[in-house]
């Protein structure tokens, strides 16, 4: 079984494990605030620095609803399209993250994201736990054949399977929990092994809890090669993240935790936690081993994934099409459509009822195929 990831010149692994901060939006569309926190990285001890590349209609519908940040609740499409950047942006977080000596990483959400990040000639890619289920974004990044970390929250083994079938190039499955923040006990680190054995894959963990050691430390004992944990200039940021992330201490403790547990090995690893943290804790970290949807994230199943939405209203009789249907995440108020995969079964079929725009598409919404010309 491959335990290593090849990334251009480097190779992360046992020995070396793979430190990612993740900025994503926390610049809040500012280059200069993107630039000091890739400088904070790269002083804190990240191996990479990763970014998101967002266009509100590759994510949500205008219809989503709010997300409550620190400042108030704000409509969640007004603040990605907040946030949508240019070519030039990126090129320039790109060329400075890379002048740092570290590896650049950035999130696409959709194809037009992906394919702004392959023109900027990206040395690797990242699937977000949502989007494993965007089966045309997947199938898009399989066509780069590049390097590609595949985070796997608020997924079952079978949403897994799917989406790494489809993906013929160096593979890292990052581990996930999709809560914000997640509690370090749903981790169920056990599992780690058995992922990489069934995928035959090097795996690592994408941590949302709040403590900068034990979930990272913890995964690298159980065989992770690479954690990725978000990080903030403050915690009081007005990020979609900050509130959540590690400060640059913080993160600068879990890098050398990290480090640590790479060296050291998990017998001593478990014990230095068993020491700081305690020893329950440190058990109910580790879980069982079984793989299932962590409680905090199970009520967003078929929610933060991907599924069919109307992109318009459609009245009963239209015809779907990629016009009016999309691949959206469902968050929390609108409802859940059907699953990305069967898109292919309802394009070209009759609305047998008029459906709101945003809302998910049902079974019962879907007729007919309607007649070729």
């Amino acid at each position: 079984m491959n335990k290593t990831f090849p990334v251009g010149a480097a190779i992360f692994g046992p020995e070396r494990p793979l430190a990612i901060a993740e900025i994503g939006t926390s610049h809040g569309g500012s280059i200069s605030r993107a630039l000091e926190l890739v400088d904070a990285a790269a002083e804190a001890g990240a191996d990479c620095a990763k970014f998101q590349c967002v266009f509100a209609d590759e994510i949500v519908h205008p219809n989503t609803g709010t997300v409550p940040l620190p400042g108030g609740s704000i409509p969640i499409y007004e603040r990605f399209r907040s946030l949508e950047l240019d070519f030039d942006f990126y090129a320039a977080v790109k060329e400075r993250t890379e002048a740092k000596g570290l590896l650049f990483l950035c999130t696409p959400f959709g194809l037009r994201s992906a394919r702004l990040l392959r023109k900027l000639g990206v040395a690797a890619m990242k699937v977000a736990s949502p989007e494993l289920n965007h089966l045309p974004l997947i199938d898009e990044l399989a066509s780069y054949g590049l390097p590609t970390l595949v985070s796997s929250g608020v997924s079952t083994l079978g949403d897994m399977e799917r989406t790494l079938d489809r993906l013929a190039c160096p593979v890292l499955l990052l581990h996930c929990v999709t809560a914000y923040p997640a509690p370090a006990e749903e981790y169920n680190l056990r599992l780690l092994p058995g992922l990489s054995s069934v995928f035959g894959l090097p795996c690592g963990v994408s941590d949302h809890s709040m403590d900068p050691v034990i979930v990272p430390a913890l995964a690298i004992a159980c065989g992770a090669i690479a954690v990725e944990k978000h990080i903030c200039l403050s915690r009081l940021d007005p990020g979609l993240d900050d509130p959540i992330a590690l400060p640059p201490e913080d993160f600068a403790a879990m890098a050398r935790a990290i480090r640590e547990a790479a060296r050291t090995g998990p017998e001593e690893t478990l014990a230095r936690l068993g020491s700081s943290h305690g020893k329950a804790l440190v058990e109910a970290v580790l879980g069982d081993g079984v793989k299932r949807l962590a409680p905090s994230e199970a009520a967003n199943y078929l929610r933060t994934n991907r599924s069919i939405h109307a992109r318009i209203p459609i009245a009963k009789g239209d015809i779907f099409s990629e016009k009016n249907l999309a691949l959206l995440r469902t968050e929390k108020i609108l409802r859940p459509g059907l699953e990305p995969s069967l898109l292919t079964a309802v394009l070209e079929r009759k609305a047998r009822r008029d459906i709101p725009s945003g809302e998910g598409i049902e079974w019962e919404d879907v007729g007919d195929l309607s007649p070729r010309p």
